[in-house]
């Protein structure tokens, strides 16, 4: 069993955005399988694609002017810091302590990231380009 679906409450309504999700979902549940000589190479994978995901996602919020900007990208560098103590663990050949992250935090962590910051986000985009187009407004 996988420990994320992908699902339709996973879905944010914006391309990049999901595309990465669906990536993110696939790599966790790959690393959820991995055998401990495999472990650490996906966890760094799983480590850069969120790195990157945060960056896009942090892009997007400037230049839309996202409201609650600070707070997503607090939650962000939050998260990446939490990888970070994982990380030097799982470097340091304690798969557990990796295994112990990736089955324990990061899947409810996700989906609650998803749901609330993420779709506010969306939602955000969403409405800005419909004004900025003239649909709306």
């Amino acid at each position: 069993m996988a420990l994320i679906e992908k699902t339709d409450t996973l879905t944010v309504g914006y391309p990049a955005i999901d595309h990465d999700h669906h990536e993110f979902i696939q790599l966790l549940n790959q690393l959820d399988n991995a055998a401990d000589a495999d472990f650490a190479v996906l966890f760094q994978q799983l480590y850069q694609h969120t790195e990157q995901h945060f960056a896009l996602e942090n892009q997007l919020m400037r230049q839309c002017g996202f409201p609650a900007e600070a707070e997503h990208t607090g939650e962000h560098q939050r998260v990446l810091g939490e990888f970070k103590q994982f990380k030097t663990r799982v470097d340091k050949g304690l798969i557990a302590f990796g295994r112990s992250f990736v089955r324990d935090r990061l899947p409810q962590w996700f989906q609650l990231h998803v749901a609330t910051m993420d779709s506010a986000l969306a939602v955000y985009i969403k409405l800005r380009s419909q004004t900025h187009d003239g649909v709306a407004g």
